[in-house]
């Protein structure tokens, strides 16, 4: 992991460069100086939500403000131009069309990787793979399941790009995944990149046009109709995103409504399952509703689900998803200043999910405020702290 600057850090450096002081950037992002000010000084984490509202008023992208730590010469600065260049050939595949049992297989193994959060070994293959899997649903004639595929390969690429703070790449992704699934009539496909194409939205802070993107996309998807276990995860997933970008966009009532039909749907299924790159089912919604509880500024609520779901996690949910709880807890702890408790659960979340709490925003920031609060005689804190680069 590449050491970058804290978001405090650059914020503090972007409103001096913009001639700005505390008490005027804080006003206009609609918080506290006294806030703005323990963000820059490492006292407080620089949470989605803040960022945003920050990102706006000094009129930079958030990705400015997060950081992408890997754009020096690095693996994975290689790897992921190697993406790059696959996905710009997305109908001029170098590869040719494999024999359908590799690439079932070799899209099973993509899968376990992003659901384990094995960024690098995942970045090690999809170039390949994207361009089999585009070679084959170009000499599919129109076949739904090769179009299906291709669009599932440019999810793993989205997650990939979206974790290591690529916006522009995951943006190109997003594109390139909902043209592969306009090739054919798949609406599970369509709802699927609009599912990434609303997470694009989120993490450019842009909550109102995201929940634009979702409500859209769930109207589209009802009208086409359908039952099964397919169109439950879907049409449970864009509810569960909507859950995300209300809460941050602090909208109660969407939130609500969003959870309450996530609800409903997931009562359907007898426990957490994927499709599609997609995860859903009551224990990933509980995760969702923990995760807003933190957004809408409820952290002892958040606290009390986290005890439940951490002492006996979901059946179905896999790494990617209990390692997310890990670090929602840590905030939550964290809200409440329990900084044992939060760096126990980060502790946990790397134990589950070691590449993703290394490069997470949110398990950075709490790593960050944890070490700046009195705590740098912690030995396995500083070990975290060198493992996301932090020190």
């Amino acid at each position: 992991m590449e050491s970058t600057p804290a978001p405090g850090e650059k914020i503090a450096v972007l409103r001096k460069a913009r001639g700005l002081g505390q008490r005027r950037l804080a006003g206009t992002a609609g918080i506290t100086v006294s806030y703005l000010s323990k963000i820059e000084t490492g006292l407080r984490p620089a949470t989605p939500a803040v960022v945003a509202t920050i990102a706006k008023a000094l009129r930079v992208p958030t990705a400015r403000i997060y950081g992408q730590p890997f754009l020096g010469p690095s693996e994975q600065a290689d790897l992921l131009n190697d993406l790059r260049s696959a996905v710009r050939r997305h109908t001029l595949p170098k590869e040719d069309v494999p024999e359908p049992g590799v690439l079932a297989s070799s899209l099973s193994k993509a899968a376990e990787l992003r659901a384990e959060t094995k960024y690098l070994e995942l970045l090690r293959v999809l170039p390949e793979l994207l361009g089999r899997a585009t070679a084959t649903a170009l000499a599919s004639g129109g076949d739904a399941t090769a179009w299906g595929n291709l669009a599932d390969v440019y999810s793993c690429a989205y997650s990939v790009a979206h974790r290591l703070a690529q916006p522009d790449l995951a943006d190109m992704i997003v594109s390139r995944q909902s043209w592969a699934a306009q090739q054919t009539w798949n609406p599970e496909a369509e709802s699927g990149a609009a599912w990434n194409e609303a997470g694009c939205y989120q993490s450019a802070g842009q909550y109102d046009d995201g929940l634009a993107i979702v409500e859209r996309a769930i109207a589209r998807y009802e009208a086409v109709g359908g039952q099964g276990v397919d169109h439950i995860v879907h049409l449970g997933s864009l509810h569960l995103r909507g859950v995300v970008l209300a809460s941050r966009y602090k909208d109660k009532n969407a939130t609500s409504e969003h959870l309450r039909r996530a609800k409903d749907l997931a009562e359907q299924l007898p426990q957490d399952v994927v499709r599609h790159t997609l995860t859903f089912g009551a224990g990933n919604t509980a995760l969702y509703e923990m995760a807003a509880r933190i957004e809408l500024d409820q952290p002892d609520q958040a606290v009390r689900m986290a005890e439940s779901l951490l002492d006996n996690p979901p059946a179905g949910l896999k790494p990617n998803r209990v390692g997310r709880l890990c670090i929602d807890t840590a905030r939550a702890h964290l809200a409440l200043r329990n900084w044992g408790r939060a760096e126990e659960a980060l502790r946990k979340s790397f134990q589950i999910a070691p590449q993703m709490t290394e490069i997470h925003p949110m398990s950075r920031e709490v790593l960050r405020v944890l070490f700046v609060m009195h705590q740098r005689s912690k030995p396995e804190l500083m070990t975290m702290a060198k493992r996301c680069g932090l020190t």
